[in-house]
């Protein structure tokens, strides 16, 4: 067993354990990813399907969540929404990770002028409100979930960078890291053999608190009516057409909305947890 198992099952896994929020959350973004790779198998009708004779139809055993304006099952498009919410989350903030680590590892390790000027670029991004930003590149785009992911990835890396160039600052001055520079190591070795590994902790924070963040972003725009196109079915634009019935059909707003929730909430108890574990400061 390498150090970095040892790490997991002696102090990581324990310390997240007895958090019980967080293991909570784990359980149900774990229940909801693996829902959302199997809808097309446990969602009782075809989300897309119309029905003329069931538009409107309160919940019942035939239709657990009730049915649209269209007389489709909102069930089925709850579930197939999952899987278009759950895929910006991730590939968002893969692309926001991806360019806040290489940036934050860059401008911590070389410092100087390359430090400021990318801290500066950060502070001109983080100048401009994230939501607005993403609005206005979206208005100029044809509407798209890959447009969408792309947007909500490439303005929301300044935090991810932030934080690993605080972590880089402080991990290049360590004795190991030294000794490579003393033996000959190329500057990209040092980088990603040397400090990522060991900075990867608050990246790992951030990615599973942004999947969060990417969700609620891309409900909001879909809700708007810039974001997933109908009949995609996702969770924004679910609420969008149960916005002019919520008078008489209360369950197009409420089972949408309640997904949301539960998986923002569950996203954020489960990076809350993981924050703690891997903070050495918390005694546990």
């Amino acid at each position: 067993m390498n150090l970095k198992q040892t790490y997991f099952y002696s102090i990581f896994w324990p310390r997240l354990k007895r958090n019980k929020l967080a293991l909570f959350g784990g359980a149900v973004v774990l229940a909801l990813f693996l829902l959302s790779m199997i809808a097309p198998l446990v969602a009782p009708y075809d989300p897309s399907a119309i029905n003329a004779w069931k538009v409107l139809s309160p919940p019942s055993w035939q239709h657990w969540f009730g049915t649209d304006e269209l007389g489709r099952d909102v069930l089925s498009r709850v579930l197939y929404g999952a899987r278009v919410s759950l895929k910006v989350g991730f590939v968002a903030v893969g692309i926001a990770v991806s360019i806040g680590t290489v940036v934050g590892l860059i401008s911590g390790y070389f410092s100087g002028l390359v430090d400021s000027a990318l801290m500066r670029l950060v502070d001109i991004m983080l100048c401009f409100p994230a939501f607005f930003l993403i609005l206005a590149i979206i208005t100029f785009l044809e509407p798209s979930i890959w447009y969408i992911m792309m947007v909500i990835g490439l303005t929301g890396w300044m935090g991810v960078a932030r934080l690993v160039r605080a972590e880089t600052l402080s991990i290049r001055e360590m004795d190991y890291v030294l000794a490579a520079r003393c033996i000959g190591c190329s500057n990209s070795r040092i980088i990603f053999r040397h400090i990522l590994p060991n900075a990867v902790s608050p990246v790992l924070v951030s990615a599973t608190l942004g999947i969060a963040g990417a969700i609620l972003t891309e409900s909001a725009l879909s809700f708007l009516g810039i974001g997933v196109q109908p009949p995609t079915p996702s969770w924004g634009n679910i609420l969008t057409s149960g916005k002019d019935y919520i008078e008489f059909a209360w369950w197009l707003s409420l089972f949408p909305g309640l997904a949301i929730l539960v998986t923002v909430l569950s996203y954020n108890l489960l990076g809350e947890g993981i924050r703690d574990a891997l903070d050495p400061r918390i005694k546990r």
